[in-house]
């Protein structure tokens, strides 16, 4: 594993709603924190079972077992080792008593005690509803439950990001709503911006095609060379701190 200087230190608790959140936004900020000795721990909150790219290749009835598998997988290659499901209904998930979620994402936090708290931004980074309460749900855990000294951080991109590649995504029709761009953060505002060096985006681009069967159709559009580009820095704003 890695021996490396650490992107932001641990412990890590990134908190997700689909298997491959955990992947495309910060596969490696975990692999590199784990490669520095820090515990990471992921939760999801579904199983991403509506996510049917090729029905015939990835059966609606079988998603949610196909995912599981995968994104088992994709955190092995990370080397992640802890990860909790919540196990909400995918798309359904600003239906779930807020309360009830909050709290089982405080308890999480209580056990944990992260120094550092990754999730989505309110805008749920493409205004999936899932996303956007996934947000406040660890919003509301960590202004109840999160230890002094840590920090909330949510997933963003920059405005030079956004320039390049959003019209791309915007002619594929990939963005989930496209009135909703990605949120954008300036540079200097930014908490975090991991340029991934070779041997993390190497670990990362195996994560990403282990969890295939979401994958597959972004590369089938967009070419590896592109999907690579678009993935290789992660960028998180402070939220808030305690």
């Amino acid at each position: 594993m890695y021996k490396r200087m650490m992107s932001i230190s641990g412990p890590i608790l990134g908190t997700w709603a689909h298997p491959d959140d955990e992947a495309f936004l910060s596969a490696g900020l975990m692999a590199d924190a784990i490669g520095a000795g820090q515990r990471v721990v992921c939760v999801t909150a579904t199983r991403g079972e509506l996510g049917v790219q090729d029905p015939d290749r990835w059966p609606p009835e079988k998603l949610a077992e196909i995912r599981e598998a995968e994104l088992q997988e994709s955190l092995r290659i990370l080397g992640v080792t802890e990860h909790r499901w919540l196990d909400y209904l995918d798309g359904s998930c600003h239906l779930v008593d807020e309360e009830e979620a909050t709290s089982r994402l405080a308890e999480i936090i209580e056990e944990v005690k992260p120094q550092n708290v990754l999730t989505f931004g309110p805008d749920g980074m493409t205004a999936h509803q899932d996303h956007m309460a996934v947000s406040r749900w660890t919003t509301l855990a960590f202004e109840r439950s999160a230890p002094e000294g840590s920090r909330l951080l949510y997933a963003t991109k920059t405005p030079d990001w956004a320039a390049r590649f959003v019209p791309l995504m915007l002619s594929r029709h990939i963005l989930m709503e496209e009135d909703a761009d990605p949120p954008v953060t300036p540079h200097h505002e930014l908490a975090v911006s991991f340029d991934l060096p070779d041997d993390l985006m190497e670990l990362k681009t195996r994560a990403l095609l282990a969890q295939e069967s979401q994958i597959g159709a972004m590369i089938d559009v967009f070419g590896h060379d592109v999907v690579w580009e678009v993935n290789r820095v992660e960028y998180f704003r402070l939220a808030a701190t305690r």
